[in-house]
């Protein structure tokens, strides 16, 4: 094996698929609430869903899962999957429509090349929502490298974006 290989910087994560226990439940989530388009549905088995026409970035099933409990959060498996807005007028768009129908965060916050909203969908999986800021925006070590934090998110700041 070659120890100087990188994978392409075009590289991107294609989709997610999601074992869910209820389509329709994960619909009023990813599709009413977020709202990703429906690409394709196979009954109550399996949906797909995208934004701009894609074939499908994220696809639910339950032909494993259908009316199973969360999975373990202490445990192996997924921690969250992490959508990326192109703006932050968009983030702050999406977290206004979280807010309007109370749905629950369980954190958010400002990673120095990132602002997030972190919450769990109908099935407990975790969803990250976020934009990156520009690249050179981003904060620097000494060496030139990326340094990330956590810091917390202004929420009243990032809704103000909605004004402008």
């Amino acid at each position: 094996m070659k120890d100087d290989y990188k994978v392409p910087a075009q590289t991107r994560i294609g989709h997610i698929h999601l074992k869910v226990s209820n389509i329709d439940n994960s619909l009023t989530f990813y599709h009413d609430l977020l709202g990703f388009e429906i690409t394709e549905r196979m009954g109550d088995q399996a949906v797909f869903l995208s934004a701009g026409g894609y074939h499908h970035h994220i696809a639910l099933n339950t032909w494993n899962s259908k009316d199973a409990p969360h999975a373990a959060k202490k445990g192996v498996g997924l921690f969250h999957t992490a959508i990326v807005y192109p703006s932050r007028k968009d983030l702050a768009e999406v977290l206004k429509r979280l807010l309007e129908v109370d749905y629950p965060l369980t954190g958010v916050a400002d990673h120095g090349v990132s602002e997030a909203l972190y919450m769990d969908d109908p099935d407990g999986n975790g969803v990250e929502l976020y934009w990156d800021r520009p690249r050179q925006e981003w904060p620097k070590k000494p060496d030139g490298s990326v340094k990330m934090y956590t810091h917390n998110l202004d929420l009243q700041d990032l809704l103000a974006e909605l004004e402008k």
